[in-house]
């Protein structure tokens, strides 16, 4: 009831978000019967297409500070889905498709749960309403659906995925989780790090959000390594990028700390990132690792651009897919260029343990 009162008031106060933005933006609170917490922006732009499928494109919201009071985070959202600034309301209104960006808390009051990166504190939350939040996404979006075909537009069940800096890590750990949920995948500002898609490196395990060394206990689901593999993916960083989160006790714990400074490089850039890169590449990981000269913390114009490219061509890559279980992507990396990093070595000699894994469970919840 508390929660509902909030979101009644929160909803008094962003009336107005109906207004233009080159699109309608929605403000939606969760109801008695859903299945996520915490309310979030629809943002609709005005070439959507009624007639073809559309893909939803998701930004988590990451507020970059931490407070107990909710409206402050309502407000960078909001922020977040209707200024092309940020990366999902560029490609939204460049692709003609929805962005859906949530407000999901970052309490000062309870600063070790780094919400808006899903570090390992928010995944063992149990029996409050920050349980969960990737499934929560999961069903905001499947939320989302109901509200767009009311309006006449039909959507795919796979959605693109977006962040930088916190969200951007946010969803590299989602996209490791639920690889059968998102189409394509574009991130950056990431700690020069990387979940690892493999349970143990140089015979120590890795466990949430390091590696999936105890993904089924964090989330009840079998990692989907081939799924997961073939997903397509885009992650850059700044070379003058010195925004390292790494040495701060909210976004990882001491052990957490000292395995990836042993394992994977204490320095950021470029040890930890190669590090990151050499990985990937030797699992076959459908990824677009780049580095960008020049550029720091930030994701300007150029990057824009050659996101927007690997979305378009995602989007194209699925329209061409004929096999009947629609989930077989051609292993090609879309709007790769001669700055991506590659290193080809075998997962044998960096000492990557990637057991078999079935390469399909079912979803958290059915959906109609």
């Amino acid at each position: 009831m508390k929660l509902n009162l909030i979101y009644l008031a929160l909803a008094i106060l962003l009336l107005g978000c109906s207004e233009s933005y080159d699109g309608e933006l929605l403000f939606i609170s969760p109801e008695a019967e859903d299945y996520f917490e915490y309310p979030y922006f629809l943002f609709i732009p005005n070439q959507v297409s009624q007639t073809n499928k559309n893909f939803i494109i998701v930004e988590p919201n990451n507020s970059g500070f931490a407070d107990d009071d909710l409206q402050k985070h309502v407000d960078k959202a909001k922020n977040t889905a209707s200024n092309d600034y940020y990366l999902g309301n560029y490609m939204a209104k460049s692709l003609s498709c929805p962005l859906i960006v949530p407000v999901f808390p970052r309490e000062e009051s309870k600063w070790r749960i780094y919400t808006h990166a899903l570090d390992r504190d928010v995944m063992l939350q149990k029996g409050n309403p920050l349980e969960r939040l990737d499934r929560q996404l999961i069903e905001i979006v499947r939320n989302a659906q109901k509200i767009l075909l009311e309006k006449n537009i039909q959507t795919d069940e796979q959605f693109l995925l977006t962040g930088f800096s916190a969200s951007g890590t946010f969803a590299n750990r989602f996209t490791v989780m639920h690889p059968d949920q998102v189409l394509a995948v574009a991130a950056g500002g990431l700690n020069g790090l990387l979940m690892l898609p493999a349970d143990s490196l140089q015979h120590k395990l890795l466990p949430y959000p390091i590696g999936t060394g105890d993904l089924k206990e964090i989330s009840g689901r079998e990692f989907q390594q081939r799924t997961f593999q073939n997903t397509p993916q885009y992650y850059f960083m700044g070379a003058l990028d010195d925004n390292d989160a790494l040495p701060y006790d909210d976004a990882f714990d001491p052990s957490e700390r000292e395995q990836i400074s042993n394992l994977l490089g204490e320095q950021m850039l470029p040890e930890r990132w190669n590090k990151c890169q050499q990985i990937y590449d030797s699992l076959e990981v459908n990824a677009t690792i780049k580095t960008y000269p020049e550029v720091g913390h930030e994701h300007p114009e150029e990057i824009k651009l050659e996101i927007l490219q690997f979305f378009r061509a995602s989007i194209q890559a699925k329209h061409r897919i004929t096999d009947a279980a629609g989930r077989q992507w051609p292993h090609t990396r879309p709007g790769q260029s001669p700055l991506q990093h590659r290193c080809f070595c075998s997962s044998s000699s960096l000492g990557v343990n990637l057991p078999h894994r079935p390469s399909h469970v079912q979803n958290p919840r059915p959906v109609s």
